[in-house]
């Protein structure tokens, strides 16, 4: 049980709350006395039959949008109401006091556009909408895989098509279709610049999805309602998404009526590892499938759990031996100062944190992200890494070790008025991905001994129990290989799969869990040893090195050698006939 005492000065310390007459959590009932309770959402989250006993408002502090609920009149937990909101609070604090997780449980986000949003995080937001991209809509079935009334029941899934390069279906011109991932399609026509890069030379028809449950895909006719609980979560997975795809792509070729018009998938990151599979599930949809940084054997103990961050290490050590010295020498340090008295007070002066530390962990956690995001997105021409050892590295030698660290986190963040834990919003994609996590996408990523990080061992109970708090139900962290494969990967796929390109940036730390191996002659890896996460699906620029200029050649060759190849036998085929 909670102390009531500690729970309270935690909260207070937030922005946005309810007040309310008692609390009921799956850690038991407390009665409570005008407590405040944080709820971070994007929006009020209230069922309008519930609201009705609140007395709510949206405000705009900061331009950041919270639900403040002024009061409870009166408190039922009807399943109308998404008490997920209230319990995942709870587990945090629960987490954050008592300590419940024993190792670590964090999964780092998996998004082929985070590099770019971190450098520049109005970038897709203000980017022109081209006035060749077209939306549409398709009624997508709720659930494909059974027969019940339900399942039956449609959304409306958005699409974007560009036909200006496209040589027609009378022509059989090729087809590349985008797969969205884990965020709003919204700035992906704009960012993943390798299908407008290259329409010309395929003459390709350019098709964007966005995913279910992302954007302005949502089933359930609300956000709210979608998100609202288990059973309304129960559609949201990858097996339902790449169902979506190959309908939405079989509808574009029945309406255009461009029945021979081959098609590849393009995916980054998770929507990579929804590219191959589609073109494993679904071959008569996809005639290829390039793949980007996507990490398919990062399941079932495949990949070693350490390896990601084994990566990150090599990755600093490589740039600067001091730098990675500092950093691994930094933990101890941190630690020391936060046993003391006022110990927390003075780590957050020294990292101008946004409020004051509750515990270390706190900043720790900061610093180990930050680092994960830089050798992840470690990208040209500003080589984020590069650019934190640069701050540390060139910190006054008479400074304190921390000193040099606080020096690495304004290179890399730029100035600012405070650095840690900023007030912050859970976007879709936070609130998506940790249900995808929570189901399915069980990516186990601890720390091991051998790297500049303290230990931390990935805790698949702790993490089974914290998602079954927020959710009321366990992940299943065998099912992607049970139903996908991944295990004697080479062994398996040599003898029945085809046209894959997986590509990778060895920078990047998922690129442990990539196949970084030719497994046939047409299911190849493509990989640089200097690239990092999704860079080659991104768009070009006039600065890209050589080496990121033939990675992309390499894959479009392939790509287009598929396509001669079909066009050949679709010819014999016609022939014949």
């Amino acid at each position: 049980m909670l102390h009531i005492d500690k729970m309270v000065k935690v909260l207070e310390q937030t922005n946005s709350y309810f007040y309310s007459s008692f609390c009921e959590h799956s850690f038991g009932r407390k009665i409570l006395s005008k407590i405040r309770i944080t709820i971070y959402m994007s929006n009020c989250c209230l069922d309008p039959g519930v609201a009705k006993t609140f007395e709510a408002k949206k405000t705009e502090p900061n331009k950041s949008c919270y639900c403040f609920v002024d009061k409870i009149r009166a408190m039922n937990y009807s399943p109308k109401f998404p008490v997920q909101w209230v319990q995942l609070m709870v587990m945090i604090l629960s987490i954050t006091l008592t300590g419940i997780a024993a190792g670590r449980t964090d999964i780092p986000r998996l998004s082929p556009t985070r590099g770019i949003i971190m450098e520049d995080p109005d970038l897709l937001s203000s980017a022109a909408v081209s006035d060749d991209l077209q939306t549409f809509y398709y009624p997508q079935t709720l659930d494909h895989f059974n027969y019940q009334p339900q399942s039956y029941a449609t959304f409306q899934q958005r699409y974007v098509m560009n036909f200006k390069y496209w040589g027609g279906a009378n022509n059989n011109a090729p087809i590349l279709a985008y797969l969205g991932a884990e965020a709003p399609l919204d700035g992906s026509p704009t960012a993943i610049g390798f299908l407008n890069d290259n329409a010309v030379s395929f003459t390709a028809l350019l098709v964007y999805i966005e995913h279910r449950y992302y954007g302005k895909s949502i089933p359930f006719g609300s956000r709210e309602e979608a998100f609202k609980n288990a059973s309304t979560l129960g559609y949201f997975n990858s097996a339902q998404a790449i169902a979506d795809y190959a309908e939405i792509i079989m509808h574009i070729k029945n309406k255009l009526r461009a029945f021979y018009s081959p098609v590849i998938v393009v995916g980054g990151s998770y929507g990579g590892m929804l590219a191959s599979w589609l073109r494993l599930k679904y071959p008569h949809v996809a005639l290829g499938a390039l793949a980007s940084s996507a990490p398919i054997l990062y399941f079932d103990k495949i990949t070693p759990r350490g390896a990601y961050f084994s990566v990150v290490t090599k990755d600093f050590r490589e740039a600067s031996e001091s730098c990675y010295q500092t950093i691994r020498n930094s933990w101890s340090v941190i630690d020391k100062i936060a046993s003391q008295p006022n110990g927390l007070s003075s780590l957050s002066m020294i990292f101008k944190t946004c409020k004051p530390l509750n515990k270390s962990s706190e900043l720790k956690n900061a610093l180990e992200n930050m680092y994960a995001s830089a050798a992840q997105y470690d990208s040209p021409p500003r080589y984020p890494v590069t650019v934190v050892c640069r701050g540390i590295d060139g910190a006054n030698e008479k400074q304190d070790i921390l000193s040099k660290i606080f020096a690495g986190v304004v290179a890399y963040r730029g100035n600012r008025s405070c650095y840690i834990n900023p007030p912050t919003n859970e976007s879709e994609t936070t609130v998506g991905w940790r249900w995808q996590t929570c189901s399915e996408m069980v990516i186990p990523i601890g720390i091991g001994n051998r790297t500049m990080f303290q230990p931390e061992p990935f805790d698949l109970n702790s993490f089974i129990q914290q998602c079954k708090t927020i959710f009321g139900v366990p992940p299943r962290p065998h099912w992607v290989t049970s139903y996908y494969g991944g295990h004697d990967i080479k062994l398996i796929l040599q003898r029945f799969g085809s046209n894959i390109i997986f590509s990778n940036g060895l920078r990047d730390p998922y690129s442990r869990g990539g196949v970084l191996e030719n497994i046939s002659e047409s299911i190849l890896a493509v990989k640089t040893v200097n690239g990092s996460h999704c860079l080659d699906i991104l768009a070009q620029n006039a600065s890209d090195p050589e080496w990121l200029v033939k990675q992309r050649q390499t894959e479009v060759e392939i790509m287009k050698g598929w396509i001669a190849q079909y066009y050949a036998d679709l010819k014999a085929m016609l022939f014949k006939q």
